[in-house]
């Protein structure tokens, strides 16, 4: 572009001359489409629309109730199984739950890649693993053999009192001491199943330090597994862990099941040609018992560790009502004052945790 321009050199500015000068378009102020896209994105994460808002929000309650619903189904699946069906096999129900487990964690993480697979780094993480699952079996299998003897009602009274031997496995192994007050919320927690236990009318002493054992185990895992995987190498989600746990388990279970139940292959079939709905039963509780561990993954991912906390605890009550309106078994109101005092204090408990936690 070209005007004219006086000669300011020229006292008279009587000379005019040409100055040409190239404009350049204000690059600054324009946008181009990528960054008009990114704007767009950036504001859609951080104001994102109602229906959006409201689909999350559904997602996540879907969830929940998923997570809910198979908990609940496989512990009164198992109960309907062990107790009023007959099938009083508890090893050989744990191997179908973990066969099913190693087959749909195959299937999950390296078809429809629901989360990275980890792959095992060392012959020693190998053998941690393979310790976690020989524990895992224990657990398992002796919580369903409880459900043999004990009501269900009474069975979650017992595993509620999971975090006193949480507390007492991590003082143990790693002389890790919690705030006083944390010591003081596990009172309730033992003093609601003596309570229980006292007044249960369908107390089994077998039957009750099975589960006591099974409790036992589960916290004992909880705490092992935070010892030996903790280098940051070697921490699996619980997706990957499951992956290599489950045919561990299988391994395990395998030969105590062909010792300990005489027959049990036979057995079955001779069941199933009398009845072919036990078939359905085994398929559909061993792929709940897979469904557990996928919507306990799900739940964990989409909620706050506050909100887990919460829905855990009211899980159990959840099943302890449905239970008894399915089984009928008969209960008491010490009994129920009992377990309700041990789920207070599970709740004092893990309000305890995280105040010493923050602090």
């Amino acid at each position: 572009m070209a005007f004219h321009m006086a000669n300011q050199t020229d006292p008279c500015f009587a000379r005019p001359f040409l100055v040409h000068v190239r404009l350049r378009p204000p690059t600054a102020l324009h946008l181009t489409k990528p960054t008009i896209s990114s704007l767009k994105l950036q504001l859609f994460d951080q104001h994102p629309p109602p229906k959006m808002k409201g689909m999350s929000r559904f997602f996540t309650i879907g969830l929940v109730a998923a997570w809910y619903s198979s908990n609940i189904g496989v512990l009164l699946l198992n109960k309907y199984l062990l107790t009023n069906y007959g099938f009083k096999y508890p090893i050989f129900l744990t191997m179908c739950h973990m066969t099913a487990c190693s087959l749909f964690s195959y299937i999950a993480i390296a078809w429809f890649k629901v989360v990275p697979l980890q792959t095992i780094r060392s012959r020693v993480q190998f053998f941690k693993i393979s310790a976690l699952s020989f524990i895992f079996c224990i657990s398992v299998v002796f919580g369903n053999i409880s459900l043999r003897y004990l009501p269900v009602s009474f069975n979650q009274a017992i595993g509620a009192t999971t975090p006193f031997f949480t507390a007492v496995f991590a003082y143990l192994m790693t002389l890790k001491r919690e705030a006083w007050l944390t010591y003081v919320t596990l009172i309730p927690v033992v003093t609601g199943v003596v309570i229980a236990s006292g007044s249960e009318p369908s107390f089994h002493l077998f039957g009750f330090l099975i589960c006591v054992a099974a409790t036992a185990a589960r916290a004992l895992k909880s705490v092992l597994q935070g010892i030996l995987l903790s280098a940051e190498g070697e921490k699996l989600n619980s997706m990957n862990l499951l992956l290599y746990m489950a045919p561990m388990a299988v391994v395990f279970l395998l030969p105590a099941t062909l010792f300990m139940e005489d027959n049990v292959v036979g057995i079955t079939i001779a069941l199933a040609r009398d009845d072919v709905k036990i078939i359905w039963y085994l398929l559909f509780n061993s792929s709940l018992a897979y469904f557990v561990n996928l919507t306990n993954f799900l739940v964990t991912k989409h909620t706050s560790a506050l909100t887990l906390q919460v829905l855990g605890n009211a899980k159990g009550a959840v099943a302890v009502v449905v239970s008894i309106l399915i089984f009928r078994n008969p209960v008491s109101v010490t009994g129920m004052f009992g377990y309700t005092l041990t789920v207070m204090g599970v709740i004092l408990y893990s309000e305890a945790k995280k105040r010493a936690n923050k602090s």
